[in-house]
């Protein structure tokens, strides 16, 4: 019996001309099922303060621009320590495959732990396919204002607002 993703019970999946029998279409699948995971675990890490597993979702020369400031890597245990604590809410992202890269869009809301204050907005990916799956290389945010207007927030690096304020 073939299942609905072109292959026989019972049969290994990999990937087509590697003569596994997998077909295009069950790629694209398990790929985008991998993505929309890599995405919400993204939302579960950051709302639950997971700083080692956080590092987990991004590539290893990955940059994830946040108020008008690229960081790279190294500085993203900062930028979480520096958050607010609350809940992060998304959506599966629209994903478009493109090999061993994709791009995609997924919004969220964020939801303040201690005020209850709600943000909206989007997250703009690149994704990576590495050894270990799909991964964030680079992931940009656009906040959705109350006035109608979009903007990736007030220009500043939290991070330098942390070290400002430190004795």
């Amino acid at each position: 019996m073939t299942s609905t993703f072109g292959w026989r019970r019972g049969e290994q999946p990999g990937r087509d001309g590697e003569g596994d029998g997998i077909t295009d279409e069950a790629q694209r699948v398990s790929d985008l099922v991998e993505l929309h995971a890599l995405c919400a675990r993204y939302m579960a890490y950051t709302s639950q303060f997971v700083e080692d597993r956080w590092l987990d979702v991004f590539t290893s020369d990955a940059e994830y621009n946040a108020f008008g400031t690229a960081y790279a890597l190294d500085r993203f245990p900062a930028l979480l320590a520096a958050a607010p604590r609350g809940q992060f809410i998304g959506n599966m992202p629209v994903v478009e495959l493109d090999g061993d890269r994709a791009t995609g869009m997924q919004h969220f809301v964020f939801i303040d732990q201690q005020t209850h204050a709600m943000r909206l907005g989007w997250y703009r990916d690149e994704y990576r396919r590495t050894p270990d799956g799909w991964r964030l290389f680079r992931r940009a945010t656009t906040f959705m204002r109350k006035n109608g207007g979009f903007d990736s927030g007030r220009p500043h690096d939290p991070l330098a607002d942390e070290e400002r304020a430190a004795p």
